[in-house]
Parts: C-alpha cells; sequence; structure tokens
C-alpha cells in the first residue's frame, strides 16, 4: 500500500489511484468510487461535462455536499474517476490477435466508446493527460501488440500515438458535429449542410477549390462517418505496414 504524502500544508498528495486502493475507512460505506462514477457519468452523458459539479453529484447520490470528498479531492479528480470508469467498457483484444487487427480493432472501440460519452472529446487539459489504470491498459495492450516487430521503444509509441492521433483526432470531428447539431436543435446533418449553403456557395464560386468541389457535387459518402472512419484508418495501417515491411 502506498504511504500517504503530505505537502506543507498538511495535504494528502497520494495519487488518487493509490488512495482508492487503500481499504475503507469504516465498514458500511454509503459511497463508493463505483457509485461515484457512475452517477457522474450519467449526468455528464445527458447534460456534458459543464454540468458536473461536485454540488451536483452529491445530489445525484443523495448525501451530504462533502461526503464524495473522502475519495476525491474536487472535480478534477472526479473526471479521472469518471473517464477511467468509461474506458473500463472498451473490452481489449485477445493476446492472439496480431499487431494489425488489434491496433484496429481499438481505434473501433475507442471510437464506439467516444460516441456513447460525446463528454470524451471535451476533456480539460489534465484530464486529456491523465494517466488511470483502465486508459493505460489500453496502451499496454497496444505496445504489446507491436512487440513482435523488433521496435525500440520509441518507435512503438510513436506508432501506437499515430493510431491514437488518428483515431481521437476523426472522432472529434465527428462528435463537434453531433455536439453542434444537438445545440441548434437539428435533427440531422443535412440541416447542418444548409446552413452551410452560404459560405460554401462563396468559396465553390471564386473557383478556387476544385478539388474540393469535386468532393462536394461528386462526394457519395459524406453522411457516412463509420466509412470515412474505417476507411481512413486501413489507409494509416497501410502506411504503418508499408514502413514496416515495405509493403
Amino acid at each position: 500500500m502506498a504511504a500517504a504524502r503530505k505537502d506543507g500544508a498538511g495535504k494528502d498528495e497520494t495519487p488518487l489511484w493509490a488512495r482508492l486502493e487503500r481499504p475503507a475507512p469504516a465498514p458500511r460505506q454509503t459511497l463508493s468510487p463505483h457509485r461515484i462514477a457512475t452517477a457522474a457519468v450519467g449526468v455528464a452523458d445527458a447534460e456534458g461535462l459543464d454540468a458536473i459539479t461536485m454540488r451536483r453529484l452529491a445530489t445525484e447520490l443523495g448525501v451530504a455536499p462533502m461526503a464524495a470528498y473522502r475519495y476525491v479531492s474536487g472535480k478534477d479528480e472526479l473526471v479521472e474517476l469518471m473517464v477511467d470508469h468509461v474506458y473500463g467498457e472498451l473490452k481489449l483484444p485477445g493476446d492472439t490477435s496480431g499487431w494489425r487487427e488489434t491496433l484496429r480493432e481499438i481505434a473501433v472501440k475507442t471510437r464506439e466508446l467516444m460516441l456513447r460519452h460525446l463528454w470524451l472529446a471535451q476533456l480539460p487539459p489534465s484530464a486529456m493527460l491523465a494517466l488511470t489504470p483502465n486508459r493505460v491498459a489500453v496502451s499496454e495492450r497496444s505496445l504489446r501488440a507491436v512487440e513482435g516487430l523488433d521496435l525500440d521503444p520509441d518507435t512503438a509509441m510513436a506508432v501506437v500515438n499515430t493510431v491514437n492521433s488518428y483515431t481521437h483526432g476523426v472522432i472529434g470531428a465527428e462528435i463537434a458535429m453531433r455536439l453542434l447539431m444537438a445545440g441548434q436543435g437539428w435533427s440531422s446533418e443535412q440541416q447542418v449542410f444548409t446552413s452551410l449553403a452560404p459560405q460554401l456557395s462563396y468559396l465553390l464560386d471564386t473557383g478556387r477549390y476544385p478539388a474540393f468541389e469535386q468532393y462536394i457535387y461528386k462526394g457519395r459518402r459524406k453522411d457516412d462517418p463509420g466509412w470515412q472512419f474505417e476507411t481512413g484508418l486501413e489507409y494509416v495501417l497501410d502506411g504503418i505496414a508499408a514502413r514496416l515491411f515495405g509493403e
């Protein structure tokens, strides 16, 4: 068990995950990290991350406003707990999968996860970079997938991060579209395109963007984000394979 560390003001500086692994301080606890995270995730899924406050959480849990502070020091740690909680939904591929199949499956499941929890695309920097057990487990599985490729540790992480960056970048744009639609009360992407029509018409009429105009008028998959995501992912994996094996 990690020993408690105190700062100059006597505040416990032990990392969140080490604190949560300590035995419960009393035999009958009405709260638990799981219950706290479940309640907070429910609020964020329905109303967004901005709706999360420690007071709102206490109301959802039916406890005193200070009760959750026995587990998390404030909203920053609460969001970390939420992130770890939902990443626990991501079922990792078995060890028999090859490197490409593993990275592809994790990317597809990450997209599914983030579309269930749109607030994951709006995390503050501290939570975006937070190391949580379930998040690190995803990185661990990804790195294990490329262990047999004879890569040094830095290159292995670069390969994994390339797929991660593609995944989060594309999903971020897809979620932005969903949030825009929700904010405007729109039910279809066609309403988004209609709202953009005046700007689009002006830009295309300048004649300066012929390749983009070709896509606008001849593209047939503009409203199929699943196809767009998986097609782009295959090209990313193809590029990695070509660099590694000259394929």
